[in-house]
């Protein structure tokens, strides 16, 4: 029997735009990371709903639910915990949708991005999840 990819990934990479989530995907798996994607928030809160826990790179300009109103319905729906979350964005100003929810973000990653900083940072993700889990 096939394993679902939701239940192995380590990443999720929620992004609107195709050749961002599968170009990141293909980066991470490349490198052993096992990644899936998400096109919106919606598909994002359903995975986390359905037991998902990792790293979420999250896009911030996002049709229907962006980034910031797919992070307030994480913590609605008590779906923050057992997650590092990252923006994935290429607005350089403050938003005013962010407001009560920075202190939900671990970090944010800004596009376009050198694709070994994101491996490395995704890596610093990982250990940082690891010791949040109370791994060694």
């Amino acid at each position: 029997m096939a394993t679902d990819p939701q239940d192995t990934a380590q990443v999720v990479i929620v992004d609107d735009e195709p050749f961002v989530r599968d170009a990141v995907a293909k980066l991470l798996v490349r490198e052993g990371i096992a990644a899936v994607a998400a096109e919106n928030g919606d598909e994002c809160l359903d995975l986390l709903r359905k037991g998902f826990r990792g790293i979420i790179l999250m896009d911030v300009m996002m049709p229907r639910r962006n980034g910031w109103q797919t992070i307030r319905a994480m913590a609605d729906e008590s779906l923050v915990a057992g997650n590092i979350i990252s923006m994935l964005t290429s607005v350089d100003e403050p938003d005013e949708q962010m407001e009560g929810l920075q202190e939900l973000v671990f970090d944010y990653i800004t596009k376009p991005f050198d694709p070994s900083e994101m491996v490395a940072t995704v890596r610093t993700y990982l250990g940082c999840l690891e010791q949040m889990r109370g791994g060694n």
